[in-house]
């Protein structure tokens, strides 16, 4: 096992990363630019390296040559920033240092979205109608009408939710190819796009997976991201709920011959549409760890940043699939800097913080009072998440433990949280995907109810 391992990321994840790093006894290194000099991840790790500006977080050489001063053997990419770009994972093995994660020709393989469709589609698994949108607008038009209205157009070098639009009907999808050309120009450096068939009523299903090097792969059952806006998701469950025992077998089966195809190893997310019939598709495969892995770690007992590291050393899986157990029910609330109904970011100071605890509680963030959220980064502050004994028990855990959420200075889409939990549609597992979208269509902000997170004066 590894004696010293750099995290390069920021935030809730690099905490998270450290606090698994010294339970296995391991030396953390953190990173940090000008912005974060005061951040919990710098404040909590053994070692900790300015790397310069607010960008240095995408810069290769600048995290490589933190790992190489501290004799770092290893780096943890986290999500976000550099996790999925294989150019990276490259550099660091021609560095002398092991990446936790999978191999970079898996993450170029996969993180290429519209080869990677081909890919699944010619090993003979689920994968909604799709189309490259190149050529021409008129033979991108006729592609489009092939498939059906409404479709969505995604950036091929996409993730995370980011680079997709819907495009309702003929006379949108001009408009659309340009905007979303150019974003993923710039979010992605790759304007390639590609046209998928809408599946509107549906639930947002994923598969966590665990691979060796050793050829042994696992799955670690369901989760439900349903509650989601723009692709953007606010609450995760697991397992999922509303899922015939049948189809969540075959779900689970799926997103294990997904990873044989890719030739995946360490942790790994497959994710899912699923229809109320019960048919399903995958998606896209993603080559990190997710932000909602807590709430399978919370019903499965297994520290999957803990078997990122091993998978990483060289070592095998400790259990196969019939060791695994799922007990309860986890869910998982993203508490975000941003205003409720816009999203719009909002950094700043923060004043007093209070965050929850007690029985089936737990918080990762790195939020503390006086701490800064700058307005460089993705908004999330903390992640609130709960273990019940059912899905009602962990619905009732979660509301509780939103109640106690205390964070001054800032806004905070807590409000939101409190609106989906006492929602007869959530409480009753019935959402899909347009849910929070059709929500807020129906509300306005005198229907948010008053929370004790509250803006500076």
């Amino acid at each position: 096992m590894f004696k010293r391992v750099l995290i390069a990321n920021r935030g809730e994840i690099a905490v998270r990363i450290i606090r698994t790093l010294r339970r296995l006894d391991i030396r953390s290194v953190a990173v940090f630019t000008d912005v974060d000099a005061r951040s919990l991840h710098v404040l909590l790790a053994d070692e900790a390296v300015a790397i310069g500006s607010p960008l240095s977080y995408l810069d290769p050489m600048a995290i490589i040559e933190a790992a190489r001063r501290t004799g770092s053997e290893a780096v943890h990419p986290g999500y976000g920033f550099l996790s999925e770009n294989a150019d990276f994972a490259l550099a660091c093995g021609e560095h002398g240092l092991a990446f936790i994660g999978p191999r970079p020709a898996t993450i170029r393989a996969v993180g290429d979205k519209l080869a990677a469709k081909e890919m699944l589609a010619a090993a003979g698994l689920p994968v909604l109608p799709f189309a490259a949108a190149q050529g021409t607008r008129d033979a991108v038009q006729i592609m489009a009408a092939e498939l059906g209205y409404p479709v969505l157009l995604k950036a091929a070098g996409g993730g995370g939710g980011k680079g997709i639009q819907f495009v309702g009907g003929e006379a949108e999808l001009g408009r659309c190819l340009e905007v979303t050309r150019e974003k993923a120009a710039r979010l992605f450096k790759d304007e390639r796009l590609y046209l998928e068939r809408y599946l509107g009523d549906c639930r947002h299903v994923e598969v966590q997976i665990l691979a060796d090097d050793q050829g042994h792969t696992i799955h670690l059952g369901t989760r439900n991201c349903s509650v989601q806006r723009r692709h953007q998701k606010l609450i995760e469950e697991a397992p999922s709920p509303g899922l015939e025992p049948a189809t969540a077998q075959a779900v689970t089966q799926a997103a294990l011959r997904a990873a044989a195809t890719a030739g995946y190893t360490s942790a790994g997310t497959v994710e899912f549409l699923v229809s109320p019939g019960g048919e399903f598709f995958i998606i896209e495969l993603n080559t990190r760890l997710q932000v909602e892995h807590t709430v399978t770690e919370e019903i499965t007992g297994i520290d999957l940043v803990a078997e990122q590291l091993r998978v990483a050393a060289g070592e095998p899986l400790g259990y196969g699939q019939d060791d695994i157990t799922l007990n309860g029910w986890a869910m998982e609330g993203r508490i975000c800097a941003e205003d409720p109904l816009t999203f719009c970011p909002s950094p700043g100071p923060v004043g007093r913080v209070h965050l929850p605890a007690g029985p089936g509680v737990r918080v990762d963030s790195h939020l503390y009072s006086g701490c800064r959220v700058p307005h460089h980064y993705d908004s999330l502050l903390a992640k609130v998440i709960v273990r019940g004994r059912d899905r009602r028990d962990a619905v009732v855990r979660l509301q509780q433990a939103m109640r106690e959420v205390m964070i001054e200075g800032v806004n905070t889409n807590l409000a939101l949280h409190h609106l989906v939990l006492n929602s007869p549609a959530f409480r009753d597992a019935t959402h899909n995907t347009t849910f929070l979208a059709d929500l807020l269509e129906r509300i306005d902000r005198h229907d948010l109810p008053a929370c004790l997170s509250l803006p500076a004066e």
